[in-house]
């Protein structure tokens, strides 16, 4: 298909001088609008403004500019059909072969802290997707081009063909230009379900949405998926808040994998748990390591101690400003990813130095900074899981201490550490902690009692000792042997949910071994 007119009505100007003085060298007259003509003619390209072609000038602020019959004829009309090209005659409309237009940037409108219902409002454009639908549904006779990035491809194609654009390249562009829309309408509709947008909800606050439909960008090609012969990449959800990897930014070291992000997703929401300076490890989204301190540099002493051998080729969060006492921690340590709010300049020059295999990534590290509400999403043979995600707290009012001995405040200080613990790491699942410190973890095992029993193990390889410790059980023990483990190797409180059958039996091995034993009415499954 040879180009003889094209339509240019851009937001992002960028490139779009070149691309239009380019198109006149090949002959094609240039249409525009707005902003985009005043750019072009000031540029000393010939250019003709679509209020012309139209007769009728632009209105309503710049809302109606080419919501028209002698644009939209002009991009609709099928060449292949002789009674459309006669219409097009009768009413003088001049074809369009090309259609040139980057959206109102409405993402980034309301990404913007602080935008107005009426601010978002104003920035949903309707000319431009009408404009590129007409195009893209035409494509067998007009080519649409929907971003700065397709400009010199197209050009090349234009320079290599003589000025014509092939079917192959038409259908692509196409493709390309419904993506955009329906990612467009995607971004207006999920904010104005927003709080932000001040609605009404339209659902529940507790309920899913039905349908559910879910548009992704990809913003990240991974090396591979969980093994080298997978191919794997990053997306981020279209019109979600920018919150968690969505915000990551990577500052040193090789491309992630997809596992590496697995791990990082894990270690990020583990250390959002924490408002005090705190440090985790994780290996295989499992905590091996966690703790808090005055400094994130002392926090990660006492994580890497929690197992010093698991910390090798795992995955190190800080919530702190990471700085030199941070990285004399990891010295001689391979970690996959180090992860941090911020870094102090000599650190980060230091890390780029020393650990040329290291990710190095700077992310928000703030639970404040997350919605009320987070949905998760997760795949399974033949569909789609949904819920919401696990944000809970514990609830001071529903915590009852059901052993003859109350924790002390020492304890129910250690147990509550624990407990936001034990929340991340997969079930069953069993943390035995100090007020400070991860000393032994257990988890992903097939029964409780096994739990227990590598958390004890783990600790003792580790060279920390159960004595003294307490003990998180992220679902209720269904028999008093889980309870019976940890008590023996020195735990002096545990914290479970309860609602077992033989609650009764748990308690009763716990006044046996004089251990406090609170209940949450709270479980933390995660599979």
């Amino acid at each position: 298909m040879r180009l003889r007119r094209a339509l240019l009505s851009v937001h992002d100007k960028t490139g779009v001088v070149e691309l239009a003085r380019e198109l006149a060298g090949y002959g094609v007259e240039v249409l525009s609008t707005g902003g985009t003509a005043k750019l072009l003619r000031e540029s000393g390209i010939p250019v003709r403004d679509v209020a012309e072609v139209t007769g009728f000038p632009e209105m309503l602020d710049g809302r109606v500019k080419t919501l028209h019959p002698r644009v939209h004829g002009g991009i609709l009309a099928r060449r292949d059909l002789p009674e459309h090209l006669a219409a097009l005659d009768r009413h003088g409309i001049p074809a369009i072969d090309l259609v040139v237009v980057t959206l109102y940037p409405f993402e980034a409108t309301v990404a913007r802290s602080g935008v107005t219902l009426r601010e978002a409002i104003e920035q949903i454009d309707v000319g431009g997707p009408a404009m590129i639908r007409a195009a893209a549904k035409n494509h067998a006779s007009v080519g649409v081009v929907i971003d700065p990035a397709q400009y010199r491809p197209l050009l090349d194609e234009l320079r290599a063909s003589g000025g014509t654009l092939g079917e192959a390249t038409l259908a692509r562009l196409a493709q390309e230009a419904f993506r955009r829309t329906a990612q467009y309408d995607a971004a207006i509709a999920a904010y104005l379900r927003s709080p932000g947008a001040g609605a009404t909800p339209a659902r529940a606050p507790d309920e899913l949405p039905h349908p559910l439909r879910l548009e992704a960008e990809r913003v990240l090609p991974l090396r591979y998926g969980e093994n080298p012969h997978q191919t794997a990449a990053f997306y981020r959800l279209v019109g979600a808040p920018p919150v968690g990897l969505a915000a990551m930014k990577q500052l040193h070291g090789p491309e992630p994998g997809y596992n590496n992000l697995l791990d990082f997703s894990a270690a990020l929401a583990l250390l959002l748990e924490f408002d005090e300076p705190a440090a985790v490890v994780i290996k295989h989204t499992n905590p091996c390591g966690a703790a808090v301190g005055e400094t994130v540099g002392g926090a990660l002493a006492k994580a890497k101690a929690s197992d010093p051998v698991s910390i090798y080729g795992g995955i190190v969060g800080v919530n702190r400003t990471l700085d030199m006492a941070v990285v004399a921690a990891l010295a001689g340590i391979f970690v996959e990813i180090l992860f941090a709010p911020g870094y102090a300049h000599e650190a980060l020059a230091e890390l780029r130095r020393t650990k040329k295999k290291c990710r190095v990534f700077e992310v928000p590290c703030d639970r404040a900074g997350l919605p009320a509400r987070l949905d998760e999403y997760r795949s399974v043979l033949g569909g789609l899981l949904a819920q919401s995600a696990d944000l809970a707290d514990l609830d001071q009012a529903r915590l009852q201490t059901v052993s003859k001995r109350a924790p002390t405040d020492e304890e129910m200080r250690a147990l509550r550490f624990a407990w936001r613990v034990a929340k991340h790491v997969k079930s069953n699942a069993i943390v035995l902690a100090t007020r400070d410190q991860v000393v032994g973890v257990g988890a992903g095992q097939m029964n409780r009692v096994d739990a227990a029993r590598l958390a004890v193990g783990r600790a003792r390889e580790a060279g920390l000792s159960p004595e003294g410790s307490v003990c998180a059980s992220d679902a209720f023990f269904p028999f008093r042997d889980g309870l019976d483990v940890v008590a023996r190797a020195g735990a002096t409180a545990v914290i479970h949910p309860g609602g077992s059958l033989r609650d009764a039996e748990v308690i009763t091995a716990a006044d046996e071994h004089g251990i406090a034993v609170v209940v949450t009415g709270m479980r933390h499954f995660r599979h």
